[in-house]
């Protein structure tokens, strides 16, 4: 019996070598050993915010395109939305720019409209996080109608906060006037709907940033 007992010991300790020479074998070769389940047992919050950043950009070019291509329409610049987004780091003055007369600027009015669709497009990129994080978590397995309600909410949310409940009185204090949030320099439905195709474009997109965890293929033989 003390054999017995010996030899399951002896048994047990080769088992648990063997382990970690396959664990260091894996590891210099590059290799996630078999058995170990790296991936995430929750939601894997730090790949949705990557992927809501990457997202986010691609759905703040989409809702700008959209713009250019509508405000001709309405007889407005193309650039128009670029223009008063810029209201609030250069104040009334943005409005001018590209309107025909010299440079508002030393620097070229065409350079100063990229740097703005540069900062859209950045903004974007910040919005896309929480964005893309809520429809991971909530709309999981959800069908198309009901993650694009919820991203109709959020995007009309985050239009009414960022406007009405932070514009609204910052721009004035910090640059002397409310251009962003003047009907008569931007509609609210002009906003409004320009949010809305950033949620929407975040919602069609969602599926390429679905996480898959990777399967480690199994050899044969």
């Amino acid at each position: 019996m003390q054999e017995l007992v010996q030899l399951k010991e002896e048994l047990e300790a080769l088992r648990t070598r063997a382990e970690v020479i396959q664990t260091r074998i894996a590891a210099i070769e590059g290799v996630q050993p078999s058995g170990i389940d790296w991936a995430p047992k929750g939601f894997y919050t730090d790949y949705h915010i990557t992927v809501g950043f990457l997202l986010g950009g691609v759905a703040s070019l989409a809702s700008l395109l959209l713009n250019v291509l509508g405000a001709p329409l309405a007889g407005k610049s193309p650039l128009e939305l670029i223009r008063v987004y810029l209201t609030f780091p250069l104040g009334e003055r943005a409005l001018s720019l590209a309107t025909g007369a010299k440079d508002v600027y030393a620097i070229p009015d065409g350079m100063m409209l990229s740097m703005g669709c540069c900062l859209y497009i950045a903004t974007g990129m910040i919005l896309g996080i929480p964005f893309h994080v809520t429809l991971a978590r909530f709309t999981e397995g959800k069908s198309f109608g009901a993650r694009l309600a919820l991203a109709t909410v959020l995007a009309l949310l985050v239009w009414f906060v960022n406007f009405y409940l932070i514009l609204n009185w910052l721009q004035p204090v910090l640059f002397g006037g409310r251009w962003i949030t003047d009907p008569a320099v931007l509609p609210p439905w002009v906003a409004a709907v320009t949010h809305v195709i950033f949620g929407w474009a975040m919602v069609c997109m969602a599926p390429l940033g679905k996480f898959v965890p990777y399967q480690q293929p199994q050899s044969e033989g």
